[in-house]
């Protein structure tokens, strides 16, 4: 009998989905030590990364999300 596959919790956590389907992250390095960072690096970081153009990728994360 087959099954629903289960949402990857630890995923739904980090990763949302845009209206178009592209997948956006926080991205690393923001916690701590930052003293030694430049303000743009910092400003940089600020910004949200985004998954998009990497078909493999984008599957992987969509079928631990649920969608797929």
């Amino acid at each position: 009998m087959a099954t629903k596959n289960k949402t990857n919790k630890s995923v739904k956590k980090r990763i949302k989905v845009t209206g178009t389907g592209k997948l956006r992250y926080a991205k690393v390095g923001r916690r701590h030590l930052n003293a030694h960072m430049t303000t743009k690096r910092k400003r940089q970081l600020r910004r949200a990364g985004i998954i998009e153009g990497r078909p493999n990728v984008l599957k992987k994360y969509k079928i631990a999300l649920g969608l797929l």
